[in-house]
């Protein structure tokens, strides 16, 4: 690997012996390395695109690039990182069938992997809604599907109901009762049929903090990991950081009674990214900015008992049950988000009141 990390640095001109190249981040798509030129001790992010997940890395490319040069001319000092060129102007480095690509390491930057306080939660809301407030002015047709279907909730609902039909019969038993549980919630999937009457958007679709750079203060910078930009309906974003946000527990934490909603990162997340889409949303989308948490938490946990029914074909799993506990995991954050719903509702009324 070591040899062909030197090839592809000389793409973009740099001799492989004066860079110094380490492991980054925690990332579980895309592989990510630190490169560190020697002699002038600038640093680079190399990252190789898993092609297996991505099917068309161009389509990537041309994504970050109009959005990118739209950023140039409508917002210059919005800070927006796109991959450097080759020497032959190229955006990626395709290499024995892999793609890669390289960018400037933000100086005084950090990440974050979980949410610890509502300063935190508030920073990364700001600026994922500063990210499509941005890109309010641009041309969504403009954009490429990079994952089809990444978030439509009734195909997911769809295949969880066929998995029941043809999955593992000793599985789908064992999961009678959660199975229950999450028909007991399909309405959330009904709803999801209305969402043709919402603006399409420029959306980030993986917002988890681990997305944002902060600076030393603690301040937010900019959003990274850019792969997953499509057009969309805001709800994925706010959903995302809500279920991603709000329990002081992961969804991989097979003690899933430790879940809890924390309404003052509720309020952050609601002031962060309101503050920046607020005034641009239409009565529609105001109206289901709480919907947007239920969306996806229920989303979550239908892909993660699909995947289970059919024995762990998409996910995987580390160990025996994996993607039940998963499953089970994101059903009990669903259960508690939804006794605080009509909590939310008037924090959200409120914010717009105001």
């Amino acid at each position: 690997m070591e040899t062909q990390i030197r090839k592809i640095l000389g793409h973009y001109g740099f001799r492989g012996e004066s860079c110094q190249v380490t492991a980054h981040g925690t990332g579980l798509i895309n592989r990510t390395w630190m490169v560190r030129e020697t002699e002038s001790g600038w640093r680079y992010i190399l990252q190789r695109i898993n092609h297996a997940v991505f099917k068309s890395p161009e389509a990537i490319a041309g994504n970050i690039r109009e959005i990118s040069t739209y950023l140039q001319a409508h917002a210059p000092g919005y800070l927006f990182e796109s991959p450097l060129r080759t020497l032959k102007g190229e955006e990626m480095v395709q290499e024995a069938g892999e793609y890669f690509r390289l960018y400037r390491y933000v100086e005084g930057s950090h990440t974050l992997d979980v949410v610890a306080n509502p300063g935190q939660a508030y920073e990364a809301s700001r600026q994922f809604g500063m990210f499509t407030a941005q890109l309010a002015g641009f041309d969504t047709g403009k954009l490429r599907i990079t994952l089809a279907d990444f978030h439509n909730l009734p195909l997911r609902y769809a295949q969880y109901r066929e998995a029941i039909k043809k999955g593992n019969p000793e599985r789908i038993l064992r999961s009678k009762e959660i199975l229950e549980a999450l028909e007991s919630y399909s309405g959330i999937s009904d709803q999801a049929q209305q969402l043709g009457c919402l603006p399409l958007r420029v959306i980030h679709h993986d917002t988890k903090i681990s997305n944002i750079l902060f600076d030393e203060q603690g301040k937010g910078m900019c959003v990274i990991d850019l792969d997953t930009i499509m057009p969309g309906y805001y709800i994925s974003d706010a959903g995302d950081m809500m279920r991603t946000y709000l329990s002081p527990i992961s969804e991989e934490e097979p003690d899933n009674e430790r879940h809890a909603i924390r309404m003052e990162i509720f309020e952050a997340i609601a002031e962060g990214y309101l503050g920046e889409m607020g005034r641009l949303m239409q009565d529609e989308e105001r109206q289901r900015f709480v919907y947007s948490g239920s969306f996806m938490i229920y989303m979550q946990a239908l892909r993660f008992i699909t995947d289970y029914l059919n024995n762990d074909v998409y996910y995987g799993s580390r160990y025996e049950g994996h993607n039940l506990v998963r499953g089970t995991n994101q059903l009990v954050l669903l259960q508690k988000y939804t006794e605080k719903a009509d909590q939310m509702q008037k924090i959200v009324r409120e914010y717009f009141r105001r």
